[in-house]
């Protein structure tokens, strides 16, 4: 009996379905959870190899604009850097720019300048240039200058520096250099024409550049010359400063400048107008007076012989060029002539020279006359 029931509940539990479930095990759920950080991490660090690549590589600087210089004056921080690249609107992404400096210690290292940014540069592309101080150089001409204070504005135009910083270095350069400069005579050493520096030059290196390409200037050919006329460079300079003032037709400076150098040879005193007008101060001044003959200034080459002790403009190169290949001749008087043309008479005879004068003088008179005429009409 005991052996048929427990036969019978062995046939009822084979019978019955399988409504078990197992709880899965631990091991069964560690590759799932694996996997799913797998796939998390890889998703983050392919996001954000993505926002790398795009913080580095993708076009940031003047995207769609023109190229265009950023100027970095003297003592900005990396916070000015930012605020000049907002109000310009240099960049389109502020954030990735400032964070990759950064990285790059660019914040640390910032230098002034001017930079020609290209459009569709990279923050990287940026950061190295502004990081290396690779700039975009600029021009500095200057000519038509007869005082220190002329070249201070002229020369200093698009440079970071003021005029005043300028004029107080080059007084400081003239009061103690080697070369022979003095405050005279200062303004031989600078040949006008049209150079290339760097926005952050400072008055130092300006003066010293400027002193380069002044003996660049004198190569041995014209030194050569100008010992042939028994000058010296800084002779040579002031006579032409002198030639360029009378000088309104170019083709006659060489002619002039013969003229002034027949009368160094034979001590006979310049009488040159242009150092009268220099003395006076006054370069409005059209004619010259008996009166202003009496001033008492060694530019007054009326009462002094010889050369004054500094230019009376700064030459300029047709000038410097024109004393150094002077016309020789016997000439020693000039006069402006009648037909108010800008050229002249020359002549080696006084007595010559005073008839051209009185042509001159009446037909200035005559002119004169007419004018006022016009006027009272």
């Amino acid at each position: 009996m005991r052996g048929r029931v427990f036969y019978e509940r062995y046939l009822q539990t084979a019978r019955a379905p399988n409504i078990c479930i197992l709880a899965p095990s631990l091991t069964t759920m560690r590759p799932s959870i694996k996997l799913i950080v797998f796939l998390l991490f890889s998703v983050l660090l392919i996001s954000f190899g993505y926002y790398a690549y795009q913080i580095v590589y993708t076009p940031n600087v003047l995207v769609g604009k023109d190229a265009r210089p950023l100027v970095i004056p003297r003592g900005a921080t990396f916070k000015d850097v930012q605020d000049l690249l907002h109000r310009g609107d240099y960049v389109q992404d502020l954030i990735s720019f400032s964070f990759l400096s950064k990285l790059m210690k660019y914040d640390e290292q910032v230098k002034p300048g001017r930079y020609l940014l290209q459009p569709g540069m990279n923050n990287i592309q940026a950061i190295r240039q502004l990081r290396a101080g690779i700039q975009e150089p600029v021009n500095v001409t200057f000519n038509n200058v007869r005082l220190v204070s002329d070249l201070s504005e002229k020369i200093t135009r698009n440079l970071n520096m003021t005029p005043q910083e300028f004029e107080v270095a080059l007084i400081r350069f003239a009061m103690n250099n080697p070369y022979g400069f003095n405050k005279d005579n200062i303004l031989c050493m600078f040949i006008p024409n049209t150079y290339e520096v760097y926005f952050n030059t400072s008055p130092e290196e300006l003066i010293e550049r400027m002193y380069q390409e002044y003996k660049r200037f004198w190569n041995t050919a014209r030194l050569e010359k100008a010992e042939a006329a028994g000058l010296t460079p800084l002779e040579v300079s002031i006579l032409a400063s002198i030639v360029q003032a009378e000088s309104v037709k170019h083709d006659e400076a060489p002619i002039i400048a013969g003229l002034y150098i027949n009368r160094l040879k034979k001590d006979i005193p310049l009488q040159a107008d242009p150092t009268l007008v220099f003395a006076v101060g006054d370069f409005t001044l059209k004619r010259v007076l008996n009166e202003h003959k009496e001033i008492d200034s060694p530019y007054n080459t009326y009462r002094h012989r010889g050369l004054p002790p500094g230019p009376v403009n700064m030459p300029e190169i047709f000038a410097l060029d024109a004393v150094l290949n002077y016309t020789q001749s016997n000439y020693l008087y000039m006069c402006a002539k009648e037909d108010f043309s800008g050229r002249h008479n020359f002549t080696h005879s006084y007595q010559q020279h005073l008839v051209n004068a009185q042509r001159y003088q009446r037909a200035l008179t005559r002119e004169m006359r007419i004018a006022a005429q016009k006027k009272k009409q």
